[in-house]
């Protein structure tokens, strides 16, 4: 089978994730490295580019040149990877679904609900994939968990409890170090920071795992570092359209965490818990019984946990290959075989409908309200 042609935008030289992208996306050998626009300084993203493999002509200073470039082609790319800064995927991500490339687009997928509504509807319009990167959803440990539920091995889940919690910006002496202090300033982060940054990816996993979708939400939020206009901890405790409750802490502040992301879910007739840093094991509690250890690689998971295992029990398998593992979604999709799981556009507004309900709530002293984009309401 031949391979899928792959491009990229931002993700350049020294990128935090640029290099899992790449990895990820070629891991499986299902994706070539085609072309790519990899940094807003056009001299060192093509020089890059070429140093990575592409061909000289497919090495574009800036997205709107790869556009001009690629759209016309016989050999264009089948994906393009969207990886710049948040404020840019918006405009990046309408222009090449409506030029009809299926778009990867990191997260946050917008700044506002309405320009992600936008975007549910140009991917449909313009009947391509337009996928977003919550790559933690794809570790085969996780899919076994939401396959778990969906089978009713842990009867009606009752609560969902999940964090993503570290303490990597808790140093008041380093708080204007340039790639810290963005993530906190409105006018490069948005409207929030630590729950846009970290708290999403938690949220998001309550909803996949639990397969089910947040309807209303109360948020407190604090800026625990007096320079810091947006907050750097939040709380927040919320209901799912199928009754479930939910309470979910995000921090940048917790020193002695590291990553720091794990999730519990609890059912009338058992409990799971994953932990980011131990993503090859899911504990499960059967009620009145023992506590038991499910390793990835082990017979008897469920279908998609198997499939998106490469290697055998005991050998880790660590957050590129999750990341790859959105990457063989991908393939199969484009190839028009849909992967139930895929996170997608409208994963990404309800995501950014919480961010804002949440930002609101927290300004209005925790008032519980709506966290559903308009559209899905």
């Amino acid at each position: 089978m031949a391979k899928l042609k792959w491009g990229m935008i931002g993700g350049g030289e020294g990128s935090q994730i640029g290099p899992a992208h790449r990895l990820g996306a070629q891991a499986d050998g299902l994706f070539e490295f085609a072309a790519g626009a990899l940094d807003h300084r056009a001299d060192l993203g093509r020089d890059y580019a070429q140093r990575l493999g592409i061909a000289a002509d497919r090495a574009y200073g800036d997205w709107q040149e790869m556009l001009a470039g690629e759209k016309n082609r016989a050999d264009r790319v089948d994906l393009v990877t969207v990886a710049t800064p948040n404020s840019t995927h918006f405009e990046i991500t309408k222009a090449f679904l409506e030029a009809g490339f299926n778009v990867l687009c990191e997260k946050p997928m917008t700044m506002t609900v309405e320009e992600g509504e936008e975007i549910v509807r140009v991917a449909e319009a313009s009947g391509k994939i337009c996928a977003v990167n919550y790559c933690y959803s794809a570790y085969p440990m996780v899919r076994q968990a939401r396959a778990m539920v969906g089978a009713g091995e842990i009867g009606k889940v009752r609560l969902v409890v999940t964090n993503f919690s570290h303490g990597h910006h808790g140093d008041a002496t380093d708080a204007e170090n340039p790639r810290v202090r963005w993530r906190y300033d409105p006018k490069m982060a948005g409207v929030s920071g630590q729950f846009a940054d970290c708290g999403i990816h938690a949220l998001h996993m309550a909803s996949f795992i639990c397969r089910d979708e947040v309807r209303t939400l109360s948020a407190d939020f604090a800026s625990t570092i007096s320079s810091r206009e947006l907050e750097d901890d939040a709380m927040l405790n919320f209901r799912m359209e199928g009754g479930t409750v939910g309470r979910l802490w995000t921090s940048s502040v917790a020193i002695g965490r590291q990553h720091g992301f794990d999730i519990q879910v609890f059912g009338e007739t058992g409990g799971l818990r994953w932990a980011s840093e131990q993503p090859n094991q899911l504990i499960y509690t059967p009620v009145g019984g023992r506590t038991q250890i499910i390793e990835k690689g082990e017979g008897g998971l469920h279908e998609d946990a198997q499939r998106l295992s490469r290697v055998s029990i005991a050998h880790p398998e660590g957050f590129p290959l999750a990341v790859a593992n959105i990457y063989c979604d991908l393939a199969d999709a484009i190839r028009g075989e849909v992967r139930e799981g895929l996170p997608n556009a409208s994963d990404g507004v309800r995501s950014m409908a919480a961010v804002h309900t949440a930002v609101a709530s927290a300004k209005d002293g925790g008032v519980w309200m709506d966290a559903r984009p308009p559209m899905f309401r």
